[in-house]
């Protein structure tokens, strides 16, 4: 074009306007096909639609038509467009019709074309309802529902009054009806027309929620196709925005839950999850939703409320906290999110207020990472003050017991409460008045109370730095009878917890506990009972079991009194059944079974000059048993033990074999005394000389047990390889032929083992076991002209030699003068207490 002369213009196809909601002049000519409603029962005429009503550049009903100074109209919105886009690219001002060049942009309002629009408008709409009543009211085609349907939702799109219209004419009920159709599309339809009939319409909701139509909606939630879960969400998000529909929709079961579990699904489309996600807060409105939604995992509301809410409200939500079972990963959120809150609660507010709190804080403190949050939000101080005050101020005991049980979850978490302090004194949980007061308590309060103090003191105890503080307080407060009176409780609950506590606190005052047995049988023999129960192996037995253990080994006033009540029978009866794998128990069989066995071996420690005890373990025949025990690999204390037990059954053997007689010399040799050998018997024990049987004298050899023995000084754990090597050493002993026990260790390939024991030199103990034995075992002069030659073994000798204590060094000098490292006349040591 030349200069200065108007650019051409695009053609109107290529403009973009938006679409404005209405009747598309196409699809309202399809729908009436020239004016007519075709129904073979029905005389219905919908009038055509006018060119006219048409805005030339969007091809749409105009709602808003104005004139220009070219006489052509338009919809406001869309010629608007046009001179935006128009100023924007240069081009001149000119009409989309008649291509003429405008003087001004000035739009006068069509008001008379407007009000035809619209009574053209409303009468159609009549008609198309007229339609859509008849079409719903009697059995049509899929096809002529969902035409009856589209012209609902086309007519609600126009205005609040027209879906008052849907309402008035009953349509709702026709809709709701068809939630129920079998046809997919026809639900789904349903659904999306009833989004639009509700649309900022309460009382259209309040339709659409009569009878069981919102349970109906639900079940699409988690039954429906993707578009009727879809249409069913947006429904229902709807009529969440009405608050008095709130409580209705929560109290249609499993309706909250489904919500919660769309709104943090991970496989549901965007729009269904967003669209119960803000279903999920306008339902927040009731406080009954609040709660199913915290029952169901969903806590932000509650704890929302819990800290912004009311008084009452806070109150309420604290007390439902408490009813709620929570998962340890809520507890620990709960605790993050509102446990300085429900601190404070207690520390300051009503009697109420604190006991909604402290049933809030017994819930969530019941896991121990929610428990160390709770201490660090200082929950101890409040807590003991609950506890120990007294006078008008004092909680009923009921809530005293909550908070003995909050102190029994928060101690049960094994955090470092000597660096806790409790008031400007700086005392602990672990200070000895504070103890003393938890002592007090448990003896002048109910069984509930009792039995949450004394799991408070379980706690303390089961930690290695706070356990001898809790005893010295136990020591100074003469509260140990007391204590143990509590294993004859008839309770359940309060004996267990009595019993783990003597359990934890018999290593370091296995003495104080003897003698209060001691004062006491009824007591001991309570804990047979407990141990003798055969529902199983429970929580209860294992430390029952581990406290009889505890007390000293070498009480034979005990021990005797334990052979006089049967124990022992029961007792290694309940071994010999887990041993064979008829006893179930689960995590409690093995500290069970080590209590058993470490009981047991009480009778090898008083054998000494006791025909009665002696008697005691040939009846049970002890040295078959612990053989067999000892084979319990992955069992280091029933190792130790059993091997322990051996060495000291063992020790006995040389007192009790049988010594036969020697034979009666004939005249011959009496003259003739070098015609005389030294004969052989046959089934004498050869390290004894008598004999011997394992169980009459215990003897190592007899029953077999030198080889199970030697397998264990491999061991990893030092203490299993000692306690082998102490029974082992026991065929080496004065009283035995020694010369005979090498040679039985030699047999069993015992004496490189024993070898390898000194030479890695693992612990002092070991040393000086172990040097002790390869003296013993060097005093054979083949093995120790071999041994000579070891580098190894001498280089350890010699560390024993120069390091060890005053007895080891002794024996290490004996040793190495033997494999001729030292010489004879060495005089260095004294043979003051040589061996």
């Amino acid at each position: 074009p030349r200069a200065g002369a108007p650019r051409p213009l695009p053609p109107l196809s290529a403009l973009h306007f938006p679409i404005t909601r209405g009747f598309e002049c196409r699809g309202v000519m399809a729908d009436v096909q020239d004016g007519h409603y075709d129904s073979s029962t029905d005389s219905l005429r919908v009038e055509p639609i006018y060119e006219s009503f048409l805005c030339p550049l969007t091809k749409q009903i105009m709602r808003d038509p104005v004139t220009l100074e070219s006489g052509a109209t338009f919809e406001r919105e869309a010629i608007l467009k046009w001179f935006k886009e128009s100023d924007s690219s240069g081009r001149s001002l000119v009409c989309p019709i008649t291509r003429k060049e405008l003087s001004s942009t000035e739009l006068n309002p069509s008001i008379a074309l407007r009000n035809t629009i619209d009574e053209w408008m409303h009468r159609n709409e009549a008609a198309k309802l007229d339609v859509a009543c008849k079409s719903l009211t009697s059995e049509n085609s899929e096809h002529d529902t969902l035409q009856a349907l589209e012209y609902v939702v086309e007519i609600c799109q126009r205005s609040r009054s027209s879906r008052h219209v849907v309402r008035k004419l009953g349509l709702i009920s026709l809709i709701s009806e068809l939630l129920k159709n079998s046809s997919t599309k026809v639900r789904q339809k349903a659904l999306e027309s009833l989004c639009f009939v509700a649309k900022d319409d309460n009382d259209n909701k309040d339709e659409i929620a009569a009878g069981d139509n919102i349970r109906t909606i639900v079940k699409f939630l988690s039954h429906g196709h993707v578009q009727e879960k879809e249409q069913a969400a947006s429904l229902l998000y709807e009529l969440s925005q009405y608050k008095p529909l709130s409580e209705k929709i929560g109290s249609v079961p499993g309706a909250i839950l489904i919500l919660v579990g769309l709104s943090s699904s991970k496989i549901e489309n965007l729009f269904t999850v967003d669209r119960a996600d803000k279903t999920l807060v306008n339902l927040e409105s009731c406080e009954k939703n609040v709660r199913q939604m915290a029952e169901n995992g969903r806590l932000q509301p509650l704890l929302r409320l819990l800290l912004e809410g009311s008084a009452d409200t806070q109150l309420s939500m604290a007390a439902y906290v408490g009813e709620l079972v929570l998962t340890n990963d809520v507890k620990v959120f709960v605790a993050q999110t509102a446990g300085s809150a429900l601190v404070n609660i207690m520390k300051s507010g009503n009697r109420e207020a604190r006991e909604a709190a402290l049933k809030a804080l017994n819930q969530i403190s019941s896991y121990d990472v929610s428990a160390k949050i709770l201490i660090e939000a200082g929950i101890l101080p409040p807590l003991i003050a609950d506890l120990f005050t007294v006078g008008s101020n004092q909680l009923p005991m009921k809530l005293k017991e909550v908070s003995a049980t909050i102190l029994a979850n928060v101690v049960a978490s094994g955090a470092n409460f000597q660096s806790i302090p409790l008031d400007h004194n700086r005392q602990t949980l672990v200070s000895e008045e504070i103890v003393h007061n938890l002592l007090h308590l448990i003896s002048n309060t109910g069984p509930a109370t009792e039995c949450k103090l004394l799991q408070v003191l379980v706690g303390l105890t089961s930690s290695s730095t706070t356990v001898q503080g809790i005893v010295d307080a136990i020591k100074s407060s003469g509260a140990t009878v007391s204590l143990i009176q509590f294993v004859e409780a008839p309770q359940r609950e309060v004996r267990m917890a009595s019993i783990k506590l003597l359990n934890n606190i018999s290593p370091c005052m296995g003495q104080e506990l003897a003698e209060a047995f001691r004062g006491n049988f009824s007591q001991l023999s309570s804990l047979i009972r407990v141990i003798a129960d055969n529902n199983g192996i429970s929580e209860e037995q294992a430390p029952a079991a581990g406290l009889v253990a505890d007390l000293p080994l070498q009480d034979s006033v005990l021990t005797r009194r334990l052979v006089e009540d049967g124990a022992f029978t029961t007792i290694i009866s309940k071994v010999i059944m887990i041993r064979q794998g008829e006893s179930r128990g689960g995590r409690f069989v093995n500290p069970f079974l080590e209590g058993l066995v470490r009981i047991v071996s009480r009778i090898t420690f008083i054998l000494e000059d006791d025909p009665d005890i002696i008697a005691v373990a040939r009846e049970y025949n002890l040295t078959a048993l612990f053989s067999d025990l000892l084979q319990m690999n992955g069992l280091d204390t029933v190792q130790i033990v059993s091997a322990t037990a051996l060495g000291n059954l063992s020790g006995q053997s040389k007192h009790l074999t049988k010594i036969l007689p020697p034979p009666n010399a004939g005249l011959c040799f009496s003259i003739f005394p070098c015609l005389s050998q030294k004969s052989v018997e046959t089934g004498v024990c050869r390290v004894h000389h008598g004999i011997c049987s394992s169980r009459e004298s215990f003897c190592l050899l007899e029953g077999k047990v030198v080889e199970k023995l030697v397998a264990c000084l491999d061991h990893n754990n030092e203490k299993v390889v000692e306690a082998s090597l102490t029974a082992l050493s026991t065929l080496l002993d004065d009283g035995v032929d020694i010369d005979q026990g090498v040679m039985v260790l030699c047999d069993a390939e015992g004496v490189k083992p024993i070898l390898d024991v000194l030479c890695e030199n693992r612990t002092e103990a070991l040393r000086q076991r172990a040097v002790w034995a390869v003296e013993r075992i060097l005093r054979t002069d083949e093995i120790a002209y071999e041994i000579s030659g070891n580098q190894n073994v001498s280089t350890a000798l010699v560390e024993a030699f120069r390091h060890g204590d005053f007895r080891t060094r002794q024996i290490a000098e004996r040793a190495l003068k033997h494999v001729d490292k030292l010489p004879n006349f060495s005089g260095i040591f004294s043979k003051i207490g040589a061996q």
